[in-house]
């Protein structure tokens, strides 16, 4: 119990210092913690006994902080959550041109979502055309998963880099930003263990 109190209630300062790989040592840990590669080891060593107690004890702790999914189910919707989102926070980056859900990006193995730019020149100007893809998995998650997702491929409008600026730009769109990153990540992590979709049922 002790080990799933400290994952579960991990602070945001500690989650800011292991968002950046470059300051964290590499370390080499079982295929079972690819999605928390980056964290600190202490606290992959707090999820790797809470797996060894039991290899589905993320799900209950995942379902009491988040208990519903989102209610996003089309392109067309999803279009005007990254739309509302970016109006708020990016009014004067470049146009989002298209979101869609794609069921062809394989989280397991792949990206959670993928930010596209494809540059045109029109007469004399060059112009960028913007697409978002969010793996179609996340169709059946907690509108926060959704919403960190999202808000890190619109980060990518402005800044290009995993870097500094990006973290602290996602954080201004989506203060829990680091947090929500983590819950992802032991979602996945539970996925990969061969966990169920914890809100299937709710999307149904």
């Amino acid at each position: 119990m002790a080990a799933a109190a400290a994952v579960h209630g991990i602070s945001t300062e500690a989650l800011l210092t292991a968002r950046r790989p470059s300051l964290c040592p590499v370390i080499t840990m079982p295929a079972e913690l690819t999605y928390l590669g980056a964290y600190p080891a202490t606290l992959q060593e707090q999820v790797l006994g809470l797996l060894r107690e039991d290899r589905r004890a993320l799900a209950p702790l995942l379902q009491r902080r988040y208990p519903q999914a989102h209610g996003v189910r089309t392109d067309k919707a999803l279009y005007h959550y990254a739309q509302e989102i970016k109006n708020r926070h990016l009014r004067n980056a470049d146009a989002v041109n298209k979101v869609v859900f794609d069921s062809k990006i394989h989280v397991v193995r792949h990206a959670l979502g993928l930010h596209t730019s494809i540059s045109r020149v029109q007469g004399n100007r060059l112009t960028a055309k913007h697409e978002i893809r969010v793996a179609a998995m996340f169709k059946q998650v907690p509108d926060e998963f959704l919403r960190m997702i999202v808000v890190h491929e619109l980060a990518h409008l402005r800044e290009k880099q995993h870097n500094k600026a990006f973290y602290q730009l996602c954080e201004h769109m989506e203060p829990r930003y680091h947090q929500l990153e983590l819950d992802v990540r032991l979602y996945l992590t539970h996925v990969e263990l061969g966990g169920e979709r914890l809100w299937a049922a709710d999307s149904a």
